[in-house]
């Protein structure tokens, strides 16, 4: 144990002599992606906001077809505007988030009592122009029932006739709940905190003094190579860990700057969810660092490490992929699984639901045997006489 923490302060005192990278790791990295997920996500909220608070710019062409409706939309806060004379071009090309087009025989067809046709001209794959259109397909629905309805009672007829079923809309979400519909990366942004703070002691532990030719002189002492590789792993996870307790601490004061209650939403990341995300979390830093170790030790130069290792992190990202395209309910068997157990666990307490201790021993063990057998391949390896070989 003795000959462990002789590496593990070896080479924690080497990382530290290197500012540049220290600062990268444990500040640019931690601090870097709180503030643009902030910034992203305040400037979408407050522009959706403030567009829906002004008048609704509408296009409109052949308005004089139906001054009834072009009343209505006025009296709805829409802003009645010219068309552009090629509409369809403009909304292609973002002019106009959208274009309202009454025909010429609107006002034929009303005066019969038959269905009067309008078209909405917009372009789906415009998102900015989402929030317009459906605010004004609202408006053009609402003003639809109305006079069905006032149709319906000149004739005698009550307007329920039209509605053999009303249903009652009881959501069951909470505020904490629909938080997790917009902040479901966010595990994965602990996950990649982890990877990225251990990644660059994981290099030069290995290739780094492969290369530099001061790993033989290291193996050849007395010392057992399990030894010398949980040093070096320890301090590879003592960064990644730094760089996790970061992420957290630094999500938690940005998520205080996050217009959440504008949303009907409530994102709550206090001490209770830093310290059970970093229990479960613990176990797969070893994992990481474990597999990043390994695969360095593969590569004969630092560049090449740094490309394995960029190769291995889209790893991470697998669970996050595959819960968002194929949503599962929660199971247990989950919480086995290294990373996507991290995943869940972190998104159930982020949503506030329960998550049982029997479900976070599950993931911490499960992910500790994993983080075991991949050190056992890494000693391995660490046993090849070809590992301080530089060339």
């Amino acid at each position: 144990m003795k000959s462990s923490l002789i590496v593990f302060w070896k080479e924690i005192r080497e990382n530290l002599r290197d500012r540049r990278t220290v600062i990268n790791t444990l500040l640019t990295g931690p601090l870097f992606a709180p503030l643009v997920f902030v910034l992203i996500i305040n400037t979408a909220v407050t522009r959706e906001i403030d567009k829906a608070e002004q008048p609704l710019p509408v296009p409109v062409a052949g308005a004089a077809n139906a001054p009834n409706l072009i009343a209505e939309l006025k009296q709805h806060g829409a802003l009645i505007k010219d068309a552009p004379a090629d509409p369809e071009h403009a909304v292609r090309e973002g002019d106009a988030d959208l274009v309202l087009r009454i025909p010429a025989d609107y006002a034929d067809a009303w005066r019969k009592g038959e269905s009067a046709q309008v078209e909405l001209i917009y372009d789906q794959s415009q998102r900015d122009a989402q929030a317009s259109v459906s605010r004004l397909e609202s408006l053009l629905e609402s003003y639809g029932q109305r006079t069905g309805a006032l149709r319906l009672i000149a004739r005698g007829i009550s307007p329920a006739v039209t509605r053999p079923l009303v249903v009652a809309a009881r959501d069951q979400s909470t505020a904490q709940a629909r938080s997790g519909t917009m902040f479901g990366m966010l595990p994965y942004f602990f996950i990649l905190g982890a990877f990225i703070g251990g990644m660059a002691l994981a290099i030069d532990t290995t290739a780094g003094e492969r290369e530099r030719q001061s790993l033989e002189p290291l193996l050849v002492n007395p010392v057992s190579r399990g030894k010398i590789l949980i040093g070096k792993l320890g301090a590879t996870s003592a960064f990644a860990v730094t760089t996790l307790l970061l992420s957290i601490i630094a999500f938690s004061i940005a998520g205080q700057f996050l217009p959440v209650e504008k949303l009907g939403m409530s994102l709550e990341i206090g001490p209770r969810f830093a310290l059970l995300t970093l229990f479960v979390m613990l176990p797969l830093v070893v994992v990481l660092a474990t597999l990043q170790t390994l695969a360095a030790a593969f590569a004969k130069s630092f560049r090449e490490a740094q490309t394995y290792l960029s190769l291995l992190m889209f790893v991470p990202v697998i669970p996050t992929l595959l819960m968002s395209v194929f949503p599962l309910k929660t199971q247990t068997w989950m919480y086995a699984v290294p990373l996507m157990g991290q995943q869940v666990a972190i998104m159930r307490l982020m949503r506030g639901d329960p998550v049982t201790p029997a479900q976070f021993g599950l993931c911490f063990a499960c992910s500790a045997v994993a983080a075991f057998f991949i050190y056992l391949i890494t000693a391995q390896v660490y046993r090849s006489e070809r590992l301080a070989i530089s060339a």
